[in-house]
């Protein structure tokens, strides 16, 4: 959520804050504010899709950070969308938003679009750093309220929002939260880090000891994401807040100083809703009333006990009541453990999706349109219950994606998900057909026998899908998923892929491997020298980042492609249980800001070839298991 304009008020009001010293506590985090500020406050990139080995590196240091002041955290993620469609309105605004970001960066202005493969990779170092998450059904500030109030902890976010709940430990703003200095006094062994807490005491004292229930009432009075009704513009136009304004501040706070002060004259929030009423007609009376009160709601904590959940991850989950009818148990599992994403249940409950805007040339179509048919296999799998499985028609059958079998009339309906994507320079609604594939066994599995089917099975439905021949797995396990997908990105990429957008991504897999070896534990061989050494020597692209002129936007558009390719694949091997193993995205993806600069500098052809071989002969050398990837890839 977020309240307008409070935290920039609030930011200028240092009164309303405490100094801490923070150490030996448990800490409640907001999971998707902090990798946006993790990311964007590090400088990283945002024109050529993102620096995620870098972004990986500013995760560690954050979690090293608290633990070194004896900080244990407890990540909270927001799930899908709320069942109610309360905030479409918003999610489709921001969505559009968005685009016209993407669009000034990939014209060289400014501007803030997080990187597509960015919460991927924040959990998966998650995981790797054996740190607690979890992820929650819907937006989760109710949850994270409820959690940290549980346990007496702090919350660490940026959400405008955590003024108005009553935190018994208070809410630290993650902009004042010093992690990058830590502090051990001379005198003790023991370090903090410094910060501020928000005091919704001397919050409330500021403004004549207003009464904190009547907070939720101001955040919905002065407008959230939630509620922008037209009608209470009247009441604000027609009441006298008499506030007076300081030089600091001058007239851009006046509604949120004058509301508080006029709030602050009744005593509980049933009598200040019938003074706001008086303003406005009498017959929107009732529905006013009836919306004050139910967004006032938003801000009491919620009932989902999360403690339970990281006391024990078998322990049976909190099952919404939106996704009970809908989904098995062990969807409900994986959702909550973070292993299947948030566009599953938007799909699931609302038969809706948002696809990411990235930075990419405006006047084609949007890059996710390539990963098209993977997204129609993944409708397919999560709209077949036990219900819908009889007598549905065989899903594709060879065509190219967009052109799958239409099933019977009577499921055409049942089988479609609404998609929100970019046209050109716009926010656009389609229709997605659910593609209905087979698996070996010449069945329609329902979501609820997924788990069930043998593993062999699940391999080949997926690299079906994916157009790749099953000889993929002669190559190292952990590269499957990366190198099928890389297959099928080749084969619908438009643009075509050319020999230097492969050698650009193949130098950027090979690379993080050899990081792999190089910063494998132990291990100081003269080999490890030797790989160091070609590491060294493949890093001096990303230097090149310096001396770049604009970005070539067909050249983006591609690897964008790519990305979207490797996400709807990753999503897909998560709903199949993970037959072939998760793709180290970090390493794997160094950044396309390395794809692009190879496609796009000078070296000569000649030169770009002595090097991958050189690459390809220390990856491939006597004491290497590795098969060449290139092999597997059909560059026409």
């Amino acid at each position: 959520m977020g309240i307008h304009g409070l935290m920039t008020y609030i930011g200028e009001n240092h009164n309303f804050f405490n100094n801490v010293k923070l150490r030996n506590t448990k800490i409640v985090i907001d999971g998707n504010n902090l990798f946006h500020r993790l990311y964007f406050d590090s400088g990283l990139d945002l024109k050529y899709g993102g620096e995620y080995d870098l972004f990986v590196d500013v995760i560690c240091k954050f979690f090293e950070a608290l633990s070194r002041c004896n900080i244990t955290p407890y990540v909270v993620f927001d799930g899908g969308c709320d069942c109610t469609d309360k905030k479409f309105e918003t999610i489709k605004q921001r969505a559009r938003d968005k685009i016209q970001k993407a669009h000034v960066i990939s014209r060289g202005g400014g501007g803030t679009v997080i990187p597509l493969l960015v919460p991927e990779v924040f959990k998966q170092v998650l995981v790797q750093l054996q740190l607690s998450f979890v992820q929650c059904d819907a937006e989760a500030d109710r949850d994270i309220v409820a959690l940290a109030n549980q346990w007496a902890c702090p919350v660490l976010t940026l959400d405008s929002d955590f003024c108005i709940f009553d935190l018994k430990a208070g809410y630290y703003p993650l902009n004042y939260f010093k992690w990058k200095n830590i502090i051990t006094p001379k005198d003790s062994s023991e370090s903090y880090i410094s910060a501020q807490c928000f005091s919704i005491e001397n919050f409330c004292n500021h403004f004549s000891h207003i009464n904190k229930a009547l907070l939720p009432l101001f955040a919905v009075l002065n407008g959230n994401d939630y509620v922008n009704l037209p009608s209470l513009e009247t009441f604000f136009n027609r009441v006298c807040f008499h506030t007076r304004t300081s030089a600091s501040t001058g007239r851009k706070h006046v509604r949120i100083q004058g509301l508080l002060n006029w709030l602050s004259r009744f005593t509980e929030p049933k009598e200040a809703i019938e003074n706001v009423l008086k303003y406005l007609k009498q017959n929107e009376h009732e529905e006013i009333r009836e919306v004050l009160c139910s967004h006032m709601k938003e801000y009491t904590q919620s009932e989902v006990d999360l403690t339970k959940f990281f006391q024990n991850k078998d322990a049976r989950p909190h099952i919404p009541t939106a996704l009970a009818s809908k989904a098995p148990e062990w969807v409900f599992v994986a959702l909550m453990k973070g292993e299947l994403a948030p566009f599953v249940s938007d799909c699931l409950i609302l038969k809706r999706a948002f696809l990411h805007t990235q930075v990419e040339n405006m006047c084609r179509p949007s890059s996710h349109k390539c990963s098209l048919y993977i997204r129609q296999v993944i409708y397919g799998l999560l709209l077949t219950t036990n219900e819908t499985c009889p007598d549905l028609t065989s899903g594709f059958s060879g065509r190219v994606p967009g052109e799958a079998d239409i099933v019977s009339e009577e499921h055409s309906k049942v089988h479609c998900m609404e998609e929100f994507d970019r046209y050109e320079r716009t926010l656009k609604k389609t229709s997605i057909q659910a593609v209905l594939k087979r698996f070996n066994s010449n069945e329609i599995h329902s979501l609820q026998r997924l788990p069930e089917i043998p593993m062999l099975d699940r391999i080949n439905f997926l690299l079906e899908t994916l157009k790749v021949k099953p000889d993929v797995q002669a190559l190292p396990a952990h590269l499957h998923l990366t190198v099928a997908v890389t297959c099928y990105w080749v084969t619908h990429a438009e643009p075509k892929v050319t020999l230097h957008h492969l050698q650009a991504l193949l130098l950027c897999i090979v690379t993080g491997e050899l990081h792999k070896i190089i910063h494998k534990p132990d291990n100081r061989s003269s080999e490890e020298k030797g790989v160091g050494k070609v590491y060294d020597s493949l890093s001096w692209l990303r230097q090149r980042k310096q001396q770049m002129g604009n970005l070539d936007i067909d050249v983006a558009h591609v690897f964008c492609q790519w990305q979207s390719c490797l996400l709807m694949g990753i999503y897909l091997n998560q709903l199949l249980h993970c037959p072939l193993p998760a793709p180290d995205i970090s390493r794997h993806i160094i950044n396309q800001l390395f794809g692009g600069t190879w496609s796009m500098n000078k070296m000569s052809q000649e030169q770009k070839n002595h090097r991958i071989i050189e690459v390809y002969n220390m990856e491939t050398g006597p004491s290497a298991q590795h098969v060449h990837v290139a092999q597997f890839i059909p560059l026409s």
